[in-house]
């Protein structure tokens, strides 16, 4: 099976007009489809560790997808236990699992507390579409600049790793201070060279190498950013396919 990761920056303050998150979360339901060898609905686990299981976010999905003839929704909340007695089973059925935003920091902790990196990966070898936003987006990713940690951005290297990349999410938008900083942790070799995304935009990975980057938002851009050998950094703006 082909292992697939999309990873994505939220819109956070949609435009008039702008349907916001829904065409991208749209994209990845068409991935989830393409790898399914049968009929019936795509199977979509919900991952909100990140918000702390917040039931307001599980709710929003609830209320959008759990009606839908065409998706089949679980939600896989860790707090104050699993709501799955075997995690793992239940990951390995779905088409597509689907991390929210939030803490970077807490969301990786949680996970390996309840050993879930293993069985992520796992997912990812046999083919399940892997995806997120924000923290949802690094944490596939060796790491990124995260606010996790304190009231300024911090490099952090302890994502899972499945692609050899560092990521930043909301590169640009008002989040100038998240630009700047990601750039300067690699120049500096604080994170290893990577791809950073602009809102509306998402990464789609095939292996581990960057298949394609498409965006939801006219002149959103993806980019990647490495080390320039004389303690700098380097940019190159990425072809970004509208949805």
């Amino acid at each position: 099976m082909q292992r697939q990761v999309f990873a994505f920056s939220g819109v956070l303050a949609p435009r008039p007009g702008e349907r916001g998150n829904q065409p991208l979360i749209e994209h990845v339901l068409r991935l989830g489809r393409d790898r399914r060898t049968a009929e019936g609905p795509v199977r979509v686990c919900y991952v909100p560790t990140a918000v702390g299981d917040d039931p307001t976010a599980v709710s929003v999905y609830d209320r959008v997808f759990g009606n839908r003839g065409d998706v089949t929704l679980s939600t896989l909340r860790l707090f104050p236990r699993p709501s799955e007695p075997d995690a793992r089973r239940h990951l390995l059925t779905q088409d597509v699992v689907l991390v929210e935003g939030g803490s970077l920091v807490n969301l990786l902790a949680v996970w390996r507390a309840h050993d879930l990196p293993a069985v992520l990966r796992e997912c990812w070898e046999a083919g399940i579409v892997l995806a997120g936003t924000g923290a949802g987006s690094q944490c596939w990713h060796v790491g990124g600049p995260t606010d996790a940690l304190g009231d300024r951005l911090a490099p952090l290297t302890e994502g899972l790793g499945l692609l050899p990349f560092s990521n930043n999410v909301h590169d640009a938008d008002g989040e100038l201070p998240r630009r700047d900083a990601y750039r300067r942790s690699v120049a500096q070799g604080e994170l290893p060279g990577g791809y950073a995304t602009e809102d509306g935009v998402g990464l789609h990975y095939i292996g581990a190498a960057l298949a394609e980057a498409v965006t939801v938002r006219p002149g959103a851009q993806a980019w990647h950013v490495r080390p320039d050998g004389t303690g700098g950094w380097s940019e190159r703006a990425l072809p970004t396919r509208p949805i």
